[in-house]
């Protein structure tokens, strides 16, 4: 049933693009199954893989991302997120999702080949290496290198070491780059099925290699990695190689538009579905900022903005204040996947580890906070960077200026499928208060728990999997990059 959607879905896209774009040319080709690589053009499998990914990213964030970093609170009792309480099945739906996906992502990389298309076998590579690694950040050990392979009869893949899969994620965000330095130019037809960039082959390739350093900055406490000698041959040494993001423009952001098909995944949502509450620590800290942000992203109430609290015990009664205002559901910026005031948060990180040398991170820090305020069509206030709340202090410890990036670099994740929580686990910053009803020990969950349909039809290979990461299967045991 999921796959009959799936094909439905993907069909009706392309033909709506396809009428968008006023394309009639070969226009039997653009509606193909995308399960059936063989006979799929490259371009007809972006848009619906990467469309689907997002939605469903967006719509978990804000269930689930949200309630655990105190963006908002669901005040029903049918969820208990923000007390850090995740059940098993909250896994599935990402797993089934970026699996599936993954799947058009890789099938997209033959076709490519197969026909010597060099910046689809890019932009492919890309595309496989953000969702993979959204894939192996929330679970840990996880199939990879025989994974999506169940159309040649391997139903049971063997789970891969955390990593090893990165090593080879950064293999592919290499090959990426070499592939799009070609700037191989695509045709109107292609350019008009790219839904992110149009077509811009200079963007994507300035996209992979910002992702890429988002990946290596994982890596920061793992010194066999090497992340810093990386980070400082793409940003310094060979820096021409390695063109990155140098302005909003060029952030690999979803613009949903409203008009079919790219009507964003809340469009159907009921108001009282999509706003959650805003939670203290989400309200409180922007006003304490003079953040504008917050006039976009929380409603008023009695003419003030006013947040819940987070992890409230079960037997207060808590009545929602501010709230995620119902305009948001379809704003053209929801559909963020990387913009360029993270990129700078990750220069500003990577010079304070003292990775690279390249200005100081002030500059990289304020850049970033200019950027993510600015993206959003709002002006930075003409104190904001001096407010004793936001400053960049050098003679500040790493501890606290390593606050101040993530704080900023939280806000600048806003919605962004899971990567607020990631950071924190990766960092422990921002620091967020501990509501009197978290459960879980008081410990933010360190990922999801494997679907149980894997341990069922896998259960040779889940067991080894959970073995090899420290087990047990639970939401407290630490992905490898966070150990």
């Amino acid at each position: 049933m999921k796959i009959n959607k799936r094909i439905t879905k993907s069909i009706f896209f392309l033909a709506v693009m396809a009428m968008l774009s006023s394309c009639t040319k070969n226009f039997s080709e653009l509606n193909q199954n995308p399960n059936q690589a063989a006979a799929a053009a490259p371009e007809t499998l972006l848009a619906p893989a990467l469309y689907d990914v997002l939605s469903t990213n967006l719509v978990r964030s804000h269930r689930i991302n949200n309630d655990l970093m105190q963006v908002s609170v669901f005040l029903a009792e049918t969820r208990e997120f923000h007390r850090y309480v995740v059940r098993p099945s909250e896994s599935d739906a990402m797993w089934n999702s970026w699996y599936l996906e993954l799947t058009n992502f890789k099938d997209m990389y033959k076709s490519a080949q197969a026909t010597n298309q060099k910046s689809y076998m890019g932009i492919a590579l890309i595309m496989d290496a953000w969702v993979s690694s959204m894939i192996t950040d929330m679970f840990g050990d996880v199939p990879y290198f025989q994974a999506n392979m169940g159309k040649d009869g391997l139903l049971t893949p063997k789970f891969d070491k955390q990593k090893d899969i990165y090593i080879d994620l950064y293999k592919k965000l290499d090959s990426a780059n070499t592939y799009l330095a070609a700037n191989i130019a695509l045709t109107d037809q292609q350019k008009s099925l790219d839904i992110l960039y149009q077509g811009d082959i200079a963007k994507w390739r300035k996209f992979g290699n910002s992702l890429y350093l988002r990946l290596l900055m994982r890596m920061a406490d793992k010194a066999e990695m090497q992340a810093g000698t990386k980070i400082n041959d793409m940003l310094v040494t060979n820096k021409a190689n390695y063109p990155i993001f140098t302005s909003n423009a060029e952030s690999a952001i979803l613009k949903y538009t409203g008009v079919s098909p790219l009507f964003s995944p809340f469009y159907t949502y009921r108001a009282m579905d999509f706003q959650s509450a805003s939670t203290e620590f989400f309200v409180n800290t922007l006003k304490n900022l003079g953040d504008p942000r917050l006039t976009i992203w929380a409603t008023k109430f009695n003419n003030d903005y006013l947040g819940v609290p987070s992890g409230y015990d079960a037997s207060q009664v808590v009545t929602a204040k501010s709230l995620l205002p119902d305009a948001l559901k379809n704003n053209a910026l929801m559909g963020n996947i990387m913009n360029y005031a993270e990129l700078q948060f990750i220069v500003a990180e990577a010079i304070t580890r003292g990775m690279v040398s390249l200005g100081t991170a002030k500059t990289y820090y304020d850049n970033g906070i200019t950027n993510a305020i600015t993206l959003w069509g709002l002006t930075v206030p003409a104190n904001y960077l001096s407010s004793a709340n936001a400053a960049w202090n050098d003679g500040a410890s790493f501890n606290d200026k390593m606050e101040k990036i993530m704080l900023q670099k939280y806000f600048s994740l806003f919605f962004t499928d899971f990567q607020q929580w990631t950071e924190f686990r990766r960092t422990k910053h921002p620091v967020l208060p501990i509501g009197t009803g978290v459960q879980n020990g008081g410990k933010m969950p360190s990922r999801f728990v494997y679907p149980v349909i894997v341990q069922s039809v896998n259960g040779a290979n889940y067991n080894a999997a959970v073995a090899g990461m420290g087990g047990p299967d639970d939401i407290n045991t630490k992905v490898w990059w966070n150990q």
